[in-house]
């Protein structure tokens, strides 16, 4: 008697090595691996993040043909289109991996609940992170709130070795999408082909990137991983990682080739500052949309703006902050110094909402990820976890001659080929370019109003305080 299949739901975990639910599902029989296109998918991702997602389904689909079990693709909500898939095939079991975010968790505890009351067997895998968000505490049993001692408890734990690439058994192929119907590129407009020829998108190319990474410029990693003009010396895996093509505990393991090199521990330090921003946003979902230290609601940062908007165009007349704009714009990726940089510009210089700027990075970035996102802007903004303080404010100048010490990384995006390629993506309705943009602020005279406004806060809040304690 042949066993019914197993509906293998993918999300975040576009691969097909070290993935549990995927394992899972193979073992117990034939399996149906579907990609659903929900609403919570759907108000998530960005037009960048929407092109990146087209590839790596195309790419996830060629890889699943050749194994035996092709990919089903539906759009709809998740539940209806589970039990539809189900019904259709009779698979009794539904697997999945676990997401962090908010709105994941909600739709999956629903999913979940709605499968079992209708006697279908629903279960969900770790894998996304090194280890589960609940899995490292204190001593007191809380989450940790500062990234130090969460490296040294999480490190001080087994990670778990990855899974091999299953035998699949196909079945019987329920109707599937067209890929090229849910048109995810056309939010991109006429700049998408431009931008999907600056990547590469699938689990070949996610291992193929790490091999030349662990071979060359792991070593050295520690030295120069700050640097804006060497753009290989970064591990460059951040969107396979958002999708899942690669899995953290394949990129953990594999960095055992190169053990030694001190380059290899700095790179393990970024992977567990991965799971310090998931374990943070599951255990905060608000995180997204509000400042993590609950003070900073009373922070005068102001709203969008007419000087955020020439920020989000490259044209603030800051270089090194121009430069990366317009490389985010031109690649869906940027730097992560240059991160900090254009981050600590907007909402310190230009004392604009970290809300802005991460909304815009959501819209713009190819390795979009929920947690990395927002716990990277309130980190630099001073309202985060385990945050840079507020008075530490980047200089864009004297970070620029650290780490562009030629201005290569400078010219490459405001006068070279990189310029160019910027030029021919940048939409027309943004109008004419200006030949050199005016600095928006003096960069000292905008250290001042900053420093002026955290300070008004904190008084703000010391009276406030000392008022309560008075009136108790």
């Amino acid at each position: 008697m042949t066993s019914s299949p197993t509906i293998a739901w993918l999300r975040r975990d576009l691969r097909i090595a070290d993935n549990a639910a995927l394992s899972a599902a193979a073992a117990e029989g034939p399996v149906i691996p579907v990609f659903i296109l929900d609403p919570v998918i759907d108000a998530q991702l960005g037009a960048a993040a929407r092109l990146r997602l087209e590839a790596s389904l195309r790419a996830l689909g060629r890889d699943l043909d050749k194994a035996g079990a092709p990919l089903v693709l539906r759009r709809g909500d998740a539940l209806p289109t589970l039990l539809a898939v189900a019904a259709e095939t009779g698979a009794r079991t539904v697997r999945w991996t676990r997401l962090t975010d908010g709105p994941s968790l909600e739709r999956d505890r629903k999913v979940k609940a709605a499968l079992k009351d209708r006697g279908l067997k629903a279960e969900s895998h770790d894998g996304f992170t090194l280890l589960d968000p609940w899995a490292v505490k204190t001593g007191a049993g809380e989450p940790y709130r500062v990234f130090t001692p969460f490296w040294r408890a999480l490190t001080g734990r087994e990670i778990p070795r990855p899974l091999p690439r299953p035998k699949l058994t196909g079945a019987p192929s329920p109707a599937s999408d067209r890929l090229e119907d849910w048109t995810l590129a056309a939010p991109m407009g006429p700049a998408a082909p431009h931008l999907a020829a600056a990547f590469e998108a699938g689990e070949s190319a996610a291992f193929a990137r790490l091999d030349a990474w662990l071979e060359g410029p792991a070593k050295g990693y520690d030295r120069h991983r700050d640097r804006l003009d060497m753009p290989d010396a970064g591990t460059n895996l951040s969107a396979f990682l958002a999708l899942g093509e690669i899995s953290p505990r394949q990129v953990w393991a594999a960095m055992d080739r190169a053990e030694g090199a001190r380059g290899v521990e700095s790179a393990r330090r970024q992977l567990v500052w991965r799971d310090f921003a998931h374990m943070l946003l599951f255990h905060d979902p608000a995180m997204e949309r509000e400042s993590w230290r609950r003070e900073w609601a009373a922070f005068p940062w102001r709203d969008d703006n007419e000087e955020a908007e020439r920020w989000r165009r490259g044209e603030t007349g800051c270089a090194v902050v121009d430069a990366a704009m317009r490389q985010l714009w031109a690649t869906g990726r940027m730097h992560n110094r240059a991160r900090m940089l254009v981050a600590s510009y907007l909402t310190k210089h230009l004392l604009t909402h970290w809300r802005v700027g991460e909304a815009h990075f959501r819209e713009t970035l190819i390795d979009w990820d929920p947690a990395n996102n927002a716990m990277g802007w309130q980190w630099v903004a001073g309202s985060g976890p385990d945050a840079a303080p507020f008075f530490r404010i980047f200089n864009p100048e004297t970070q620029a001659e650290k780490f562009d010490p030629k201005g290569d990384y400078r010219d490459f995006w405001l006068k070279g080929d990189g310029a160019e390629t910027f030029r021919a993506m940048r939409p027309k309705s943004w109008g004419a370019a200006p030949a050199r943009a005016k600095p928006l602020v003096d960069l000292a005279a905008g250290r001042k109003r900053a420093l002026e406004a955290w300070s008004d806060m904190r008084e703000k809040a010391d009276a406030a305080a000392h008022a309560g304690a008075a009136e108790g």
